[in-house]
């Protein structure tokens, strides 16, 4: 097995079958996840239990109170995107499940059918831009909580994303549960309960505004850490193969889905892992 670091985030492990990991092998594994935030494997053969035996060696199963569901396997979650459709899942930076009081640790997907051409996937560390940030700035967000919501997203008000486009055909639902779900507060930096790094943890999708602070105060800040924590040197773009898995950390990256593959269907398979408390 062989663990390469890779530009910008993440670590490519190679030279291993997931379905059929020693306890050595499994250790090494949650290591470089720990150690680089996001994960991935090439030339993998899963099937839906294979997938759902893999996340459960790293912890319960989040079943997803949004997303469409498997017809046999509720573990799984559905992130698809039909021929017909414009709008794809999870097009622009975010971090899943930051909304809940016990974000998700982590998330295992599976490439089950792909676009001839497109369909990447970036992965930005968090790690990164937390270290990369100036003194001034670290100073000021290492004590400070953000509040973070589903609401907007995923729930009933008018300007929701996915409500407001009529070609979601059922992969997105359930408002009624965002719209009880109460607003979370996090630490801005928080301490990565397996690396113990620390990362930055704000997301342009779910993180509504500082804590204490007034709303342009609020809003100046965050879109400062969004753009710094944007910076091309902290992502890598993977490109998805047959057989390819990504297995990344809520706590330590972001992610986004490029919608860049109109008139052509995909269809990965998604676990997410129970996370913990942040500090």
């Amino acid at each position: 097995m062989q663990i390469t670091p890779l530009t910008g985030a993440g670590a490519e492990i190679t030279g291993v079958d997931i379905r059929a990991l020693t306890a050595p092998q499994f250790d090494a594994v949650r290591q470089a996840y720990a150690d680089h935030g996001v994960i991935f494997f090439r030339d993998q053969s899963l099937s839906e239990e294979d997938h759902i035996a893999f996340a459960r060696r790293f912890g319960p199963i989040n079943i997803n109170r949004f997303f469409l569901a498997h017809e046999r396997y509720p573990e799984i979650a559905l992130v698809l995107k039909e021929k017909e459709q414009k709008t794809n899942i999870g097009g622009g930076w975010h971090t899943d499940h930051s909304y809940d009081a016990e974000p998700a640790m982590g998330s295992v997907l599976v490439a089950r059918q792909l676009p001839d051409e497109g369909g990447d996937t970036w992965f930005a560390s968090m790690y990164t831009a937390y270290d990369t940030l100036d003194a001034d700035t670290r100073n000021e967000i290492d004590s400070l909580r953000a509040v973070h919501s589903a609401k907007h997203i995923f729930g009933s008000q008018t300007d929701n994303f996915y409500k407001a486009n009529e070609d979601t055909g059922g992969r997105i639902g359930n408002t009624a549960a965002a719209d009880v779900l109460e607003d979370v507060a996090h630490p801005v930096v928080i301490t990565h309960p397996l690396s113990g790094k620390k990362a930055l943890y704000v997301n342009p999708a779910f993180t509504t505004r500082i804590a204490g602070y007034s709303d342009e105060a609020s809003s100046a800040l965050l879109m400062r850490l969004y753009a710094h924590a944007m910076n091309p040197d902290h992502a890598h773009r993977f490109k998805w193969q047959p057989g390819s898995v990504a297995f990344w950390d809520n706590r330590a990256t972001w992610h986004w889905a490029m919608n860049d593959y109109h008139g052509e269907r995909r269809l990965m398979h998604r676990i997410t892992i129970e996370g913990c408390a942040l500090n």
